[in-house]
């Protein structure tokens, strides 16, 4: 049975919930590799709650130094706007000093790895994760425009290098697809321990939404699906109508029925709680959900021109070139579209909202 550990904290007192962590889920890694992969979905300040806290990361860090690795490496593939500028984003965001010189541009070295040839039959993988002893996967609390939830699976998707992110985006087409493109990513290299950053959390229309929570824990846990399943029930959302946790079942990889789970901890649910657009519709049981799924293809990028300063990385990132400056803003052309929301994920002003 996969075991969840809940455990209270703020970013000043991480290390004790981290250090419990590794009692309940010990790990030998003495003279052994160990890549810690935080989620660094782009550049931006830690308060913003878009990335793994750097306070989180430097516990685990630091954690792990005790443990007599042969050695650390740190490092993620942030969204395509980064791509190329790994640096800049962990600096900007505080991971690389909480990394203590640990940190490692993975994406500079890759592998090609076997794909699901539905989508692909090769992806490109940064080779520290087909290579390394040890995966220590750092997901963030936050929710998804497209899994209803970003959290242990879904940090997994940064195994990829560059713009695959997109293509993917691309050849899954609509949002049930690419949840079944998020579990194959995951199975390429199964972390071995999930810690969870969930001291502040994010609600609303993420993976890069204003809307925050004070939620003040960690979570750990030894299987991804036990602790998805945990957020989404926090979330206030049925686990069991998420598709990406109903693939990974299937494809053996955990199960998200909590009377299956062992929680560690006091599990409650975050009261008021919003979720993404047609994120309601999965926390029913009603019997056309996936087709409500489905049907969020019909969902456009529309522009906040309070927002927006005419950038153009949301021109520049979109994989079909569905959207063009006119004027001083960006448009979209609805044919054109596949709604991938790369440009609402990595737009630096968080501008682009879904309607």
């Amino acid at each position: 049975m996969a075991s969840v550990l809940i455990y209270p904290a703020t970013h000043d007192t991480v290390r004790p919930a981290i250090d419990r962590a590794f009692e309940i889920f010990p790990i030998n890694l003495s003279g052994k590799t160990v890549l810690i992969k935080p989620n660094a979905l782009r550049t931006s300040s830690a308060d913003e709650a878009i990335v793994t806290h750097p306070s989180v990361l430097r516990a685990v860090v630091e954690k792990v130094e005790t443990l007599d690795p042969a050695a650390i490496v740190v490092g993620d593939n942030p969204g395509v706007a980064s791509y190329g500028a790994n640096e800049e984003c962990f600096e900007k965001t505080g991971l690389m000093e909480a990394a203590k010189g640990y940190y490692r541009n993975i994406g500079n070295d890759s592998v090609n790895v076997s794909f699901n040839p539905e989508f692909m039959s090769l992806v490109s993988v940064s080779r520290i994760i087909m290579e390394t002893d040890i995966i220590i996967s750092l997901p963030r609390f936050k929710t998804h425009g497209l899994t209803v939830l970003s959290g242990a699976l879904k940090n997994s998707y940064g195994f990829l290098c560059g713009a695959q992110k997109a293509a993917l985006h691309k050849k899954a087409g609509n949002p049930t697809r690419f949840q079944e493109v998020v579990v194959d990513v995951f199975k390429i290299r199964v972390p071995d321990l999930f810690i969870l950053d969930a001291v502040v959390g994010m609600e609303g229309n993420g993976p890069a939404s204003p809307d925050l929570r004070d939620i003040g824990l960690i979570l750990a846990a030894d299987n991804a699906v036990a602790m998805d399943s945990v957020i989404a029930t926090m979330m206030g959302c049925d686990p069991s109508c998420l598709h990406f946790l109903q693939k990974a079942k299937e494809d053996g990889l955990g199960d998200y029925d909590l009377n299956n789970i062992n929680i560690i901890g006091k599990l409650e649910k975050i009261p008021d709680f919003k979720l993404p657009p047609l994120g309601g519709e999965a926390i029913t049981e009603n019997p056309t959900i996936q087709e409500m799924l489905a049907s969020k293809t019909n969902f456009r990028p529309k522009v906040d021109q309070s927002l927006c300063t005419g950038c153009g990385t949301c021109v520049d990132q979109c994989p079909v070139s569905a959207l063009s400056l006119k004027g001083d803003f960006p448009e979209v052309d609805a044919g054109t579209c596949i709604t991938c929301f790369c440009c609402q994920e990595l737009c630096p002003e968080k501008a682009i909202q879904l309607g």
